[in-house]
């Protein structure tokens, strides 16, 4: 430490130097004045002692300072050498972190800007929370919606299969059009009823009309009511129908125009037994209302002890079902009389080669007013059960591999302008055979499925008794 002070001190040695020369020089100056000067030399001297006293004094103040200097530039050396090796440690602990390279002063602003960012972390948190609920409730509606749509369009398309409607798409606009033609087709079978009603009734009218003689017939006036008494009505599950109700008073109006008294000829009895009957089976058929006879029913009056007994009654009504028509023959004659006038196609049939990737095309010449006609493809299966092709509802079709070793047919329904339909028209493709590929595809396809087989030859070890 010492040698580190004097090292530190090159001004003092050159005062200290000066002072000795100064020595030096006054020394021959006392010689020179010792007589008359020795007065002013003591003074001199005096003065010159008190100084170098003084600054020895001051000298050794400086050394205190400069020792105190020393300590604390080791100290704050120290301090230097710590905080690099932590800046080091931290350098090398976070490479890519700016965070380590900064001073400890700055900590209370990096704990500043870190509670911030945890503070908009949370707050981001909290929105992404109300909107992630906000999307659950949302889903939980949709859903509901969903359910209710699935119930509803279920409904519907069960409503349309129990009358031959499937749609082959399930959309809005195809179930729209699907219900709009079921509306129509029962439209059509309320009028197309009614007009069967009104011809069978103005033909019973007048073979009526053109036997005079029926009015003197008292058996036949029986018989009508017999059956207009005894005449029930089926009513839907609401209990009221306006369309039944409407043909059971047609019916009762054409029982009050048949006579009462009509002349005992087998003709009349013909007449009114086809009339009744006629009029059972129609309405039998058409659901609307249900009409029974009972020759066995008394009825008051006068007429109930007439000549007729119950026997005469029974051989006469024998004889009357063998001589009379039977019912349905007339009604076949009406419904093919009404099937005419319905639309049509004719010379239906199928153009082009039933091979895969082939075209084929259904057509024919409609006919009777036909201006639409509806076209549907279908599979029929090997087990009797037929497969809509989706989307084959055009009378053109393109035959492809899943058609392969199956038969196919196109229906056609003709339809006017009025919406009635006509009767439906099959006809199978390739004279109703299998789809089979042509010879050059089959050979295509054997020689891929050779190209994926492979033959290995396996040796196996048997043991033995050597």
């Amino acid at each position: 430490m010492q040698e580190l002070n004097n090292k530190r001190v090159p001004p003092q040695n050159s005062d200290s130097i000066n002072r000795h020369d100064a020595e030096v020089h006054l020394a021959p100056r006392k010689l020179k004045t010792n007589g008359n000067l020795n007065y002013f030399e003591d003074r001199e001297e005096m003065e010159l002692h008190s100084r170098l006293r003084a600054q020895k004094e001051e000298i050794q103040i400086l050394h205190g300072q400069i020792a105190a200097a020393c300590l604390r530039e080791l100290q704050l050396l120290d301090e230097k050498y710590i905080l690099e090796r932590k800046f080091s440690y931290l350098r090398m602990v976070c490479p890519s972190c700016k965070i380590a390279v900064l001073t400890f002063s700055f900590d209370a602003a990096i704990d500043e800007k870190q509670t911030e960012a945890i503070t908009s972390a949370s707050n981001e948190l909290a929105r992404r929370k109300g909107d992630l609920e906000e999307n659950l409730q949302l889903t939980h509606d949709l859903k509901v919606v969903d359910d209710d749509r699935y119930i509803f369009v279920s409904s519907l398309l069960g409503l349309l299969a129990e009358y031959g409607i499937r749609p082959h798409v399930v959309n809005a606009s195809a179930i729209s059009n699907s219900v709009k033609l079921l509306h129509d087709q029962l439209q059509w079978k309320i009028r197309t009823s009614h007009d069967i009603i009104r011809e069978i009734a103005s033909v019973l009218g007048s073979k009526n009309g053109s036997s005079s003689h029926d009015i003197d017939n008292p058996v036949s006036g029986i018989l009508t009511g017999q059956t207009t008494h005894r005449s029930t009505v089926l009513l839907g599950h609401d209990g009221t129908s306006a369309s039944n109700h409407h043909i059971a008073d047609r019916h009762l109006e054409l029982n009050d125009k048949v006579p009462r008294f009509v002349h005992e000829t087998n003709l009349a009895d013909k007449s009114s037994l086809t009339l009744h009957n006629g009029m059972h089976q129609l309405l039998n058929n058409n659901n609307f209302a249900e009409f029974s006879f009972d020759p066995d029913r008394k009825v008051a009056g006068p007429l109930s002890n007439s000549l007729f007994g119950k026997s005469d009654m029974n051989a006469r009504a024998g004889e009357m079902a063998n001589d009379v028509p039977h019912p349905s023959s007339m009604n076949d004659e009406i419904a093919s009389s009404v099937s005419d006038d319905l639309p049509g196609i004719d010379g239906f049939q199928i153009i082009g080669d039933a091979t895969p990737g082939e075209k084929l095309l259904g057509c024919g010449f409609p006919v009777r007013g036909t201006s639409l006609c509806m076209f549907q493809w279908v599979h029929h299966l090997e087990d009797g059960t037929r497969q809509y092709i989706e989307g084959a509802t055009n009378p053109e079709y393109i035959v492809t591999a899943d058609d392969v070793d199956k038969l196919i047919a196109v229906e056609c329904i003709p339809m006017d302008d009025q919406g009635r339909q006509g009767e439906l028209v099959r006809l199978f493709a390739n004279d109703q055979n299998k789809i089979k590929c042509d010879p050059d595809m089959q050979r295509e396809i054997d020689t891929y499925i050779s190209k994926g087989e492979a033959t290995f030859s396996v040796l196996l070890l048997v043991d033995g008794l050597f």
